[in-house]
C-alpha cells in the first residue's frame, strides 16, 4: 500500500463516517416523530370510541 492509497482510504473512511454521522440522526428523530404521531391517532381514536352513547342497543 502506498503513501497515496493510505491517506485515499483514510480520506473515504472519514467520508463514510461523517455521511453516517449526518443521517443516521435525522432517520432517529423522524422514526421517534412518526411513533409520536402514531401514539395520538390512536389515543384520539380510543377517546373517540369511549365517549358514552345515550341510546340503548336494540337487538
Amino acid at each position: 500500500m502506498t503513501y497515496f492509497q493510505y491517506v485515499a482510504l483514510a480520506y473515504a473512511v472519514f467520508f463514510v463516517v461523517l455521511a453516517w454521522d449526518f443521517a443516521v440522526p435525522r432517520l432517529q428523530v423522524r422514526r421517534q416523530l412518526r411513533e409520536v404521531r402514531n401514539r395520538l391517532a390512536r389515543a384520539s381514536r380510543n377517546a373517540a370510541a369511549n365517549v358514552p352513547n345515550d341510546e340503548e342497543l336494540s337487538r
